[in-house]
């Protein structure tokens, strides 16, 4: 598995939040009930009955009431201080949780007064109190693109109100007379341990950031609130940092062409370009916005190359489309192509297939597990198969269609490097050319969506006829496909009236931001696929008509992407950062906890 795939695994944890009444409601539901029980632990005199409702409503005005209260005037105040990420639902469930928390220690100060006879309700709502400002704090903070200190203040809005809300009950409840001593001791113990909580919170993200600002130049909590932004709302405004980090490189675009009286009618594309990171974010959608911009059939297969050759922003992808409409300018066509033959040499496994001057090579290692071919593993295919085979333009596709958790790139010292250069030395060149006939169909699939692991161009499949051969290249709109679904696939369609089949994906990564770092198709309803596969190639079969063909291989300069250095400086931050919290994240947490807590219970 790539790593930064496996970084875009993170998106599992962003999660659809409840709607606003669901919040509402669940607060005061909790907050009565947790009132009702920790009266009732506390009984002394009165009847069940009536610890139950006094206990309910207590809670419900000093914890419930107020909290509601929070979770409409944070989201106001935060959209007033230019902060992004939090909409209503967003403050309101963020309140809920919090009163949630402050609810389970006051039940378990609750206990402990029973058992030892001693009144620490107040020290409880403080030290609960303190607890949830941290955590807002860091929230806001993190999630926001807030600066530290409007973070801290807006975080005050939920304990404060909690705690002023108790100050005017007991206000009217009690004898006045103590009123001013218990301003006075809430009000230190609440701001000492809330300093102590709020700087260990600083301390903490002081640390992790630094290895992004000095390796990268760029903030860790920029990242974070920019990359939930996308995950909420769509917002590519993540690409602007990512061109802090850019790199200008050169690679290369091939293609065949198929052209009939009327202009061109299919044009299949493979760039070593990766369509990444996740979501519609840089390159992802590639295949899709690339293929959109032809006015014709388009299939945009994945070329050799890695994260590294991810895009930093959609604009980069013009640059493709550029080059590959100079390059159909060039095209010099002819009515010439060979049958698609298989070879293969330990894992390796490719279909190859002549057209007029140059050749196309499906690549893949299944039923073995695989990942990105690498672009300067790409490079040598092509430099080796134009020599071997005296063709003009080569044309490498990763089929990238099995894949299984410990699949791995193939990078330039794997083994599999070498069983690819092995099985292309034994293509052979003596191949006859005839006349060659195309047929097109695409469908987006619409009963299937991203969580099947389908993306937006759903499924493409143009059949090749030559020499009354007929073979079948299906193209999903997906990242990867699960091991052993390539072969179902290519027994399910047996009886149709084909020859040869190969199934790949375009490895597009707008499917990874539903249920999983990885989302390959195949994982769900298979059947309901296989069927797509079916009446596509039946389809296809329809539109068969006789082409001319050509080939054409352009550089693209100065793409805008990861980089090499960048795209690994990136993972390794993220590593050595997600290592280091995992021992200072508990450490700081306990020990301000340790200390708030000694601070309340035992200081004045």
């Amino acid at each position: 598995m790539s790593s930064m795939s496996s970084v875009a695994g993170l998106s599992k944890y962003i999660t659809t939040l409840p709607k606003i009444k669901f919040s509402i409601i669940g607060m005061v539901l909790i907050s009565t009930l947790t009132g009702s029980l920790y009266f009732l632990i506390d009984s002394i005199s009165h009847s069940i009955l009536e610890e139950i409702f006094y206990g309910g409503i207590y809670f419900l005005m000093i914890i419930g009431i107020t909290s509601i209260m929070s979770g409409a005037l944070n989201q106001q105040i935060i959209s007033i201080l230019d902060g992004i990420n939090v909409k209503i639902k967003h403050s309101m469930f963020l309140s809920a949780l919090s009163m949630t928390i402050l609810c389970i220690i006051l039940l378990i100060g609750g206990v402990i007064s029973r058992i030892l006879n001693l009144d620490i309700f107040l020290n409880s709502l403080l030290f609960g109190c303190v607890l949830i400002y941290g955590f807002n704090t860091l929230v806001f903070w993190a999630t926001s693109k807030m600066r530290f200190t409007k973070a801290v203040a807006v975080a005050l809005i939920q304990p404060v109100l909690i705690l002023a809300m108790y100050i005017l009950i007991t206000f009217l409840v009690t004898d006045t007379s103590f009123l001013g001593p218990i301003i006075i001791q809430i009000t230190l113990k609440a701001l000492i341990a809330g300093i102590i909580f709020v700087l260990a919170i600083y301390a903490f993200i002081t640390i992790i950031a630094s290895p992004f600002k000095k390796n990268l130049g760029i903030g860790v909590l920029d990242l974070l609130s920019l990359f939930i932004a996308h995950m909420n709302e769509g917002s590519n405004s993540l690409e602007g940092l990512f061109e802090n980090m850019s790199e200008a490189i050169d690679t290369v675009v091939t293609f065949v062409s198929f052209k009939t009286e009327k202009g061109i009618k299919a044009l299949f594309i493979s760039p070593s370009v990766h369509p990444g990171p996740l979501g519609d974010l840089g390159g992802s959608n590639m295949p899709t916005i690339l293929a959109n911009k032809f006015d014709h059939f388009t299939m945009v297969a994945h070329g050799p190359s890695t994260h590294d050759f991810n895009p930093i922003a959609v604009s980069e992808i013009d640059k493709i489309e550029t080059v590959v409409k100079k390059g159909l300018e060039k095209v010099e066509y002819k009515p010439s192509a060979s049958e698609f033959v298989r070879y293969n040499a330990q894992t390796a496994n490719i279909g190859v297939q002549f057209f007029n001057e140059g050749m196309v090579i499906l690549s893949t290692f299944a039923p073995e597990g695989s990942d990105d071919i690498e672009f300067g593993v790409g490079l040598t295919m092509m430099a080796q198969s134009r020599n071997k085979c005296s063709v003009k333009d080569s044309i490498i596709v990763d089929c990238h269609n099995s894949f299984a958790p410990e699949s791995g790139e193939v990078l330039p010292g794997n083994a599999e490097v070498f069983y690819l250069i092995d099985v292309i030395d034994k293509i052979k060149t003596d191949q006859n050319k005839t006349s060659v006939k195309i047929g097109c169909w695409q469908s987006t699939m619409d009963t299937l969506n991203k969580q099947e692991g389908i993306g937006e161009s759903g499924i493409k499949t143009m059949i090749i006829e030559v020499n009354n051969q007929r073979t079948a290249y299906v193209l999903f709109d997906s990242n990867n496909m699960e091991v052993g679904f390539r072969q179902e696939i290519m027994e399910a369609v047996n009886d149709l009236e084909i020859d040869e089949i190969e199934v790949m994906t375009t490895d597009t990564h707008t499917v990874n931001t539903i249920s999983r770092g990885y989302n390959p198709v195949g994982i769900t309803k298979r059947p309901e696929i296989i069927e797509y596969v079916k009446k596509s190639i039946k389809e296809a079969i329809k539109d068969l008509e006789e082409v001319e063909v050509g080939t054409g291989t352009e550089k693209i300069e100065n793409l805008n992407t990861f980089g090499p250095k960048n795209s690994t400086e990136l993972i390794s931050t993220i590593s050595s950062v997600v290592a280091v919290s995992k021992i200072i994240a508990p450490v700081l947490l306990i020990t301000s906890l340790i200390i708030a807590f000694i601070w309340i219970f035992f200081g004045l």
